[in-house]
């Protein structure tokens, strides 16, 4: 199995496997994470190999089709890479702090920092805003 897929699947499974149905969740667990294959899933769930590959792609399309429309997994790794960014500037700072450097150098860095941290906060609040009004509707 290509590892790129693996990490797609497995990726997409932990952001939307909640809405996938109770038996695609066991077969997609099973596949992607214990590494059963077809055949064992087939004997252990007393279902037909070609079932248990179908639920398979109907599971990993239903995956993709929430991300198409929902993009939770496209804005959470948005999210890691801006915190990444944010360590790798703290990093410098200290760095630059250690150095001794001007105080006056360091202000422009303060403030990347500190717009990264707004741009996180405001993400959090549109999520929050957004599970918010989902939960109300529901």
């Amino acid at each position: 199995m290509n590892l790129e897929k693996m990490i797609e699947v497995g990726q997409l499974f932990g952001v939307y496997k909640n809405l996938l149905t109770d038996k695609q969740k066991e077969i997609v667990s099973l596949y992607y994470e214990e590494d059963y294959s077809l055949g064992e899933i087939s004997e252990n769930l007393n279902v037909s190999r070609q079932g248990v590959y179908d639920t398979l792609k109907r599971a990993e399309k239903v995956m993709r089709d929430y991300e198409q429309k929902l993009h939770l997994l496209s804005e959470l790794q948005k999210k890691d890479e801006t915190v990444k960014n944010m360590i790798e500037k703290i990093a410098d700072f200290k760095q630059d702090l250690l150095h001794n450097k001007d105080c006056g150098e360091l202000i422009p860095k303060l403030d990347e920092i500190e717009d990264l941290c707004r741009g996180m906060i405001e993400w959090y609040l549109k999520d929050y805003l957004i599970n918010y009004k989902i939960l109300l509707v529901s």
